[in-house]
């Protein structure tokens, strides 16, 4: 019976026995991360748990296989969040968002603050590494966890990673805690703010706004459509056309419109009383009623030559009698704009004849087998590059390392990429199985190497001081953002308990918030501050264990 004590007992470094202790603390410390104390889980994190307990009884890897298994998860992970977020971290910058991005700043500038404070303050008796361990718990940011370790030796990695396990739960609680305050100090009543924000929400300029207008003004008569777009001068597409004999027909820029056509207008809700004041009044109609052989369908884009490319260089109208009305992204609708330019997995929604359809369905692939077939050759090509980035000297001894720079490429290529023929475009569930993967393996790594001196290191009067000092690093900035956010810039609740939660990362806290409200505002704003917030967070880290270690 050796061979079970060498594949389950501790003490053994074989590849073997090594596998089997990672299957294990990942399955366990997947399932207990499921599992809701007072309506709260943990998630993934509980994987650091498990390690820590396994090494904590004597379990231990191989170093240079420990090494490899976390640096490698480390990339998966940390490559995959880079590609996530990176379709919208420049547009996160826009008009909309600088003022959520400027609060999400200040709370990292404020986390920093109070690290640095406490640092100085004891003197230098709490080191750095434990600090900046303690911080990316409280902030329940792993990414910044794993940046600062790439920049220590052994030793101090695994300092961090106790700091780390020690502050985050109440990192996850404290941030709900702080929403509750908000909540509380400015009396804030709940079903006020939703009511608010879903009013907001109808009235909504983004998404594309379908209405039938009856054309009644005789200074349009015999107008084309192009000279229409010259008078409004605003984007709008006019659908399908019904004359006064009833005949459906796909207009071209050319078309000329007469008093009694019906127009079926897909444009921008702030553009409708400006399109009703010209043309004439809405009225209702069953377009699917009404006698045609035009069909509306969704065609998947899913050829790589038509990544990147403008919607107008299609010329659907002349090449293929198509009117394009929608371009689904994500799930979000955008209007149809003929600068909008075209990305893998794009629902483009067009309206003619079915042959004319099928003839453009064929030529952007319309095939979902496609998008199902994982685009290996970015992924690798992405990792090779940011690991050469992330080893480059950016000064004062600064590098991005294994974190940073597989970041940094991945938010690149996610923006840019096409304009190098190269495909960024990955499923959902093949986005979520590479980051699942990469964070478990790497938090199994920390928590097997950091186990063994971790009751002797938490459970006494330091790890007693870094969770007071973790409470303050999570609570204090949140008051100081949401007093600001409310207090000043008068934000809505909602958008306030996304910000937050972004403002840290952290998933918990954002499903709290989904939950309590039944609103997506706070996932909103989540997404919002979120590119920018793991990118600063993985920066600011790192930057302060080489500025004072």
């Amino acid at each position: 019976m050796d061979w079970i004590q060498n594949l389950l007992f501790p003490g053994n470094e074989s590849l073997a026995s090594t596998i089997v202790l990672y299957s294990f603390v990942i399955a366990l410390g997947v399932y207990l991360g499921k599992l809701k104390f007072f309506g709260i889980s943990l998630g993934v994190t509980f994987v650091l748990f498990v390690g820590i307990l396994m090494g904590h009884f004597g379990y231990i890897v191989n170093h240079d296989v420990l090494h490899f298994i976390r640096e490698f998860g480390l990339i998966l992970f940390i490559f995959s969040i880079g590609l996530q977020v990176g379709p919208g971290f420049f547009s996160s910058f826009k008009k909309g968002g600088i003022k959520l991005n400027g609060l999400a700043v200040l709370g990292i500038l404020l986390n920093v603050a109070i690290v640095l404070g406490i640092y100085f303050f004891e003197d230098g008796k709490t080191s750095i590494e434990a600090l900046v361990g303690v911080m990316s718990g409280a902030v329940t940011n792993t990414p910044g966890l794993a940046a600062a370790q790439q920049s220590a030796t052994s030793a101090q990695a695994d300092t961090m990673a106790m700091g780390y396990a020690a502050a985050y739960p109440l990192g996850v609680v404290g941030i709900i805690l702080a929403i509750l305050i908000i909540k509380a100090l400015f009396r804030i009543n709940l079903k006020d703010e939703i009511k608010e924000i879903e009013e907001e929400q109808e009235n909504s300029q983004l998404k594309p706004h379908i209405v039938t207008f009856e054309v009644a003004n005789n200074l349009i008569e015999g107008k084309t459509l192009v000279e229409l777009h010259n008078i409004i001068q605003c984007n709008f597409v006019v659908s399908r056309l019904m004359r006064t004999d009833g005949t459906v027909v796909i207009p071209k820029a050319e078309t000329e419109i007469h008093s009694g056509d019906r127009l079926y207008i897909v444009m921008s809700a702030q553009d409708e009383d400006r399109l009703k004041a010209l043309i004439g009044p809405e009225i209702e109609m069953d377009w699917n009623a009404a006698p045609s052989q035009l069909v509306s369908r969704r065609i998947l884009i899913t050829k790589g030559n038509y990544n990147g490319v403008a919607l107008g260089s299609l010329r659907l109208r002349m090449g293929y009698k198509l009117n394009a009305t929608r371009v689904n992204r994500a799930g979000v609708d955008l209007l149809a704009a003929p600068n909008l330019r075209l990305q893998i997995g794009d629902r483009l929604t067009v309206v003619g004849n079915p042959e004319d359809i099928e003839r453009l369905a064929s030529k952007l692939g319309n095939s979902m087998k496609r998008l199902n077939e994982p685009n290996l050759i970015t992924i690798f090509v992405g990792i090779m590059f940011g690991i050469i980035l992330g080893s480059i000297d950016v000064g004062w001894g600064m590098k991005l390392g294994l974190a940073g720079g597989p970041l940094v490429v991945a938010i690149l290529l996610s923006q840019f990429g096409y304009k190098f023929h190269l495909i960024t475009y990955t499923s959902s569930s093949s986005s979520l199985l590479m980051r699942e993967l990469g964070i478990c393996l790497f938090l199994a790594s920390v928590g097997i190497s950091s186990g063994q001196g971790f009751a002797e290191t938490v459970f006494n009067t330091t790890g007693m001081w870094w969770v007071i000092w973790g409470v303050m690093i999570t609570v204090i900035p949140l008051l100081i953002v949401g007093a600001i956010a409310r207090g000043v810039y008068k934000i809505n609740f909602l958008t306030i308990m996304g910000l937050m939660s972004g403002g840290y990362t952290d998933p918990p806290a954002l499903a709290y918030a989904n939950n309590s409200t039944g609103n997506d505002a706070p996932a909103v704003a989540y997404s919002t501050v979120y590119p920018l917030t793991m990118f600063l967070r993985v920066v600011a880290a790192q930057a302060l264990v080489l500025c004072f270690m």
